[in-house]
């Protein structure tokens, strides 16, 4: 049981839960995946609300309050 990316040694107990990569590689995976995410505030006292860079640009448009909505 080796790791997707540099085939070094997963522990048996990682492997099992669906892990295949090791804790440093793993890291560095979610590390890349957080950088493209973004927390806003709905409205200005408001929920705080998960962004997607996908949706980033629709959504904070939504959020503004001087903006029309249309």
């Amino acid at each position: 049981m080796n790791c997707q990316d540099c085939e070094d040694e997963i522990d048996l107990g990682r492997w099992s839960l669906g892990y295949r990569l090791c804790l440093f590689c793993g890291e560095q995976y979610a590390q890349m995946e957080r950088e493209s995410w973004t927390v806003i505030q709905e409205y200005t006292k408001g929920n705080y609300q998960f962004v997607t860079a996908d949706a980033a640009k629709q959504t904070l448009r939504q959020t503004n309050p001087k903006e029309l909505r249309t």
